[in-house]
């Protein structure tokens, strides 16, 4: 149900969807309200880091500059809701934003200290989700505001099943690290061949990116298409492809089991090759940029469908097609990365328009709710592929 003008508490703002009224404190309010959560769940972390922070991230962390970012959104989040609430603007949400932000103050803030603790200890990526859901919201809602393919809100429909998807991969990193480690190793540790390993870190560092793309590109062109292919894997993917909207949201819709799978595949791939951390850690930045952008709501230049473009780099003008629901876009455009894989194989989409129309799968039969959608691969309706 579209947002009216007179919904603005926070039962509204997280059951419905729709742009929100301007001119009465909602979109400042709902800025407020988020960087207040994030503070009271950075406040947490600095309590807990062994159990609430992610080993491999905070071994790079700056607290110096951590406190700094906590201190700057604690004033910003606290300073929008104040001024809403003088404004008598959309009290339930500023106020609940800054009694949030009281409270992350009476918890020590940006103050609390941070002492040894051990670093093998069972966790959760709650540093992990905080630093990328603000990074990405900043970053991804300012380019679709900016670029927009159509125009959409942010709050669109099935926002909510989407977040949620988004929040358990972040939190759940740890548990499905260890899980994709033991795999990797089990089914992967006799394919490792040192030589070949040795050769390839010692290929100057952009032929190694080049690869390493190329590499886990091919791995996953094969298995996407199998996840299209093969019936009782594409009740697993049909999860990701039951969002009717394309946003940067959208690629965090998935089955659990096929993020599990999906990873160990490709990092199997990856570590039997043997690149080196600094390609790593870039082809990591790589793959998880492409992973969001290509599903925003984004109109590039017209540069980037025509030749060669179009041939080369996956973007949103090849991904959508990936998600149209129309019958000449069915099990096409597999590539996570270089476009070229599905003009060589022969699954690209040839059409004369740039965007789908439509989304989805055929017969929408996915149900909303993460649970559900996580349980529905194992029911006895399954959409078409």
């Amino acid at each position: 149900m579209p947002r009216t003008e007179r919904e603005d508490s926070l039962p509204d703002l997280f059951t419905k969807a729709g742009a929100l009224p301007r001119g009465r404190g909602m979109v400042s309010g709902v800025i407020a309200f988020a960087l207040a959560v994030l503070c009271v769940l950075g406040v947490a972390a600095f309590h807990f880091p062994e159990y609430l922070t992610t080993p491999e991230l905070r071994r790079q962390y700056s607290v110096d500059l951590l406190r700094l970012v906590l201190a700057g959104a604690m004033l910003v989040a606290g300073g929008l809701a104040a001024a809403n609430l003088v404004l008598g603007r959309s009290r339930s949400l500023n106020g609940a934003g800054l009694a949030l932000v009281l409270l992350a103050w009476a918890l020590g803030g940006h103050r609390v200290p941070v002492g040894e603790f051990p670093d093998h200890t069972p966790y959760i990526g709650l540093d992990w989700f905080i630093l990328d859901l603000l990074g990405s919201s900043l970053v991804f809602i300012l380019i679709e505001k900016l670029f927009p393919l159509t125009a959409q809100p942010v709050f669109r429909p099935g926002w909510q099943t989407d977040f949620v998807h988004f929040m358990v991969n972040h939190f759940a990193v740890g548990l499905v690290l260890l899980v994709v480690n033991f795999l990797v190793h089990r089914f992967f540790g006799w394919a490792a061949w040192p030589p070949l390993q040795a050769w390839i870190a010692a290929l100057p560092f952009g032929i190694e990116l080049l690869l390493i793309l190329l590499a886990a590109d091919l791995v996953q062109y094969w298995l996407h298409r199998a996840y299209h292919e093969v019936p009782w894997l594409w009740r697993f993917h049909a999860v990701h492809h039951s969002t009717l909207y394309m946003d940067w949201m959208a690629g965090s819709r998935l089955h659990m089991l096929e993020l599990v799978a999906t990873r160990v595949a490709v990092l199997g791939a990856i570590y039997v090759l043997g690149f080196s951390k600094e390609v790593m850690d870039l082809y990591i930045i790589i793959v998880g940029f492409q992973a969001v952008f290509n599903h925003a709501n984004v109109r590039l230049p017209a540069a980037f469908a025509r030749a060669p473009l179009k041939y080369l780099v996956v973007t949103p003008d090849f991904h959508h097609w990936h998600h149209s629901s129309e019958r000449a876009a069915l099990d096409r455009n597999y590539a996570a990365h270089f476009a070229f894989l599905d003009f060589l194989f022969g699954t690209a989409v040839r059409s004369a328009r740039r965007f789908p129309e439509k989304y989805g799968v055929l017969g929408d039969t996915m149900p909303e709710g993460f649970l559900r959608q996580q349980l529905f691969p194992f029911t006895r309706r399954h959409p078409s592929p």
